[in-house]
């Protein structure tokens, strides 16, 4: 499995937040969902609270207003399950001073941490009501109705398959005005078994969602505004979902199908395994404009030995082959990758490899952290863990590398047109943001109408992690799906 990062902890409001819950007015609740981690858990955070609007739960960012608590965990990152604990003892703060008022306050994990940890949770944080698997969260009404009436409540079962039933009766609802860019899970579950991934063990083993349930969930999206959907999964191009004549789709399909719905003009999906890229993904960068010309490929490692002990199962020569077809397919292309260092017995020559795989390959961006031993793995009991101050300066340099590669990647879009979807308003009056082809985000002076249109601008400024662009003046809402180097006089 390879896996984004941890992000920041978002505070995740339902994308249909607005849409007016079933219950009374008079019985109006309050729900905070606090998530950690990749997209998929902000994906699973908004269907969370989807779940519960019926149940008469509206989403709220304050933590003191809410009756109901969710911290939607993620176990990829080092301590992520003392984090967890710190959070609740908060949180325990918090629900007190409600309760000294008469006011409940109900708290609920979920995620990978509630995964893994599972009673551990209630024995250690009794201030939990229920403690939920990320495969179970289409229960939480059931599990919420257990927990009033004082059980605890540990649901940690494997049933993947009535999540995505109700995945797809979600999508049967009708459809709220969405954000422009949204995401939409397609395949869960890893099969890969690297040394170093808790994510075999907490999300279970790869499962695909049926054809027929992500094109009705997203063509619903697209009907209700969003004009970029990236494709989620734990190895989102292993997916292989049955279609209607029972045939089975892989990721190149998928997205030929997803191309053809009205009004959905980008596609992109993350996270991926070289083991998965096969011909028809390739074929499909280069055949479909509205596949974005980014992809996230993680290798983890350059060295030969390292990408073995971590059971990779494939080689440096086999990635830079790889990526070689894939420049072929789409040469614009701009490639993310992740990267471990200091995984047990790196020696320097090991970590040479690595760096001499970045300079060959050229990233437009890249996320590094330092190898930490998840508890259940292979990896944490191997002989010759290296120490930390060796992992943190060659953390250092690694990320010097591909700041730089970063840099002068968005340095090459300066004096270029190109296609940008204006998702929200900026940090100053008049101002938007955007994303570019290539998942920059863009900033500009442009009219708060244009947020959710696809607009022609012209990059005339590098930012350290942003490009700054000018609107094209007399454009009829082009649709352009990558860009052509225009010189700044011509522009416009």
């Amino acid at each position: 499995m390879t896996s984004r990062p941890e992000q920041e902890q978002q505070t995740i409001p339902s994308a249909d937040a607005t849409a007016e819950p079933s219950g009374a007015k008079g019985n109006l609740r309050k729900v905070f969902v606090r998530t950690y981690g990749c997209q998929m858990n902000v994906y699973d955070s908004e269907r969370m609270t989807d779940v519960l609007a019926p149940e008469g739960f509206e989403a709220t960012e304050d933590l003191d207003d809410a009756d109901l608590v969710i911290l939607n965990t993620c176990h990829i990152r080092e301590k992520a399950a003392e984090k967890v604990y710190s959070e609740l003892g908060r949180i325990r703060k918090v629900k007190q001073e409600r309760a000294k008022s008469g006011r409940d306050m109900m708290v609920g994990v979920a995620g990978c941490v509630a995964q893994a940890e599972g009673e551990e949770i209630s024995r250690r944080a009794p201030i939990v009501d229920l403690v939920v698997g990320p495969q179970s969260y289409h229960q939480l009404p059931s599990l919420l109705e257990k927990a009033r009436q004082g059980k605890k409540v540990v649901e940690t079962e494997f049933d993947i398959d009535a999540k995505f039933d109700h995945l797809s009766e979600r999508a049967e609802k009708p459809a709220m005005k969405r954000a422009p860019s949204a995401f939409l899970t397609v395949q869960e579950g890893c099969d890969k078994f690297c040394t170093f991934c808790v994510v075999p063990y907490t999300r279970g083993a790869e499962v695909s969602r049926p054809v027929s349930q992500i094109v009705e969930e997203a063509g619903r999206m697209a009907a209700a505004g969003v004009r970029e959907v990236t494709l989620l999964g734990q190895n989102v191009n292993a997916y292989h979902g049955e279609a209607a004549d029972g045939a089975t789709w892989g990721l190149g399909r998928l997205l030929r199908r997803l191309a053809e719905i009205d009004g959905l003009d980008r596609l992109r999906y993350t996270t991926s395994h070289p083991r998965d890229m096969d011909d028809d993904l390739i074929a499909a960068h280069a055949e479909l404009k509205s596949l974005m010309p980014y992809l996230h490929l993680p290798v983890q490692s350059g060295s030969d030995k390292i990408l073995k002990a971590m059971n990779r199962r494939h080689t440096r020569e086999d990635y830079f082959r790889l990526i070689d077809r894939i420049r072929a397919a789409a040469p614009d292309i701009a490639l993310s990758g992740d990267f471990i260092v200091g995984f047990p017995g790196e020696t320097d020559r090991d970590f040479e490899d690595t760096m001499d795989l970045i300079r060959r390959v050229e990233y437009g961006s890249a996320f590094s952290f330092k190898y930490s031993q998840r508890p259940g793995t292979p990896g944490a009991t191997m002989d010759d863990q290296v120490p930390e101050d060796v992992k943190s300066a060659r953390l250092a340099q690694l990320q010097a590398l591909v700041s730089d590669q970063q840099k002068a990647f968005n340095a090459s879009r300066r004096g270029m047109t190109c296609d940008v979807l204006l998702e929200k308003k900026g940090r100053n009056p008049g101002q938007l943001v955007g994303k570019s082809p290539w998942l920059q985000p863009v900033q500009l002076d442009a009219p708060e109408s244009l947020i959710g249109s696809i607009q022609a601008v012209e990059i005339v400024d590098i930012g350290s992690n942003s490009l700054f662009g000018r609107l094209i003046a007399g454009q009829d809402n082009p649709q352009m799906a990558g860009a052509a180097p225009v010189p700044a006089h011509q522009a416009g």
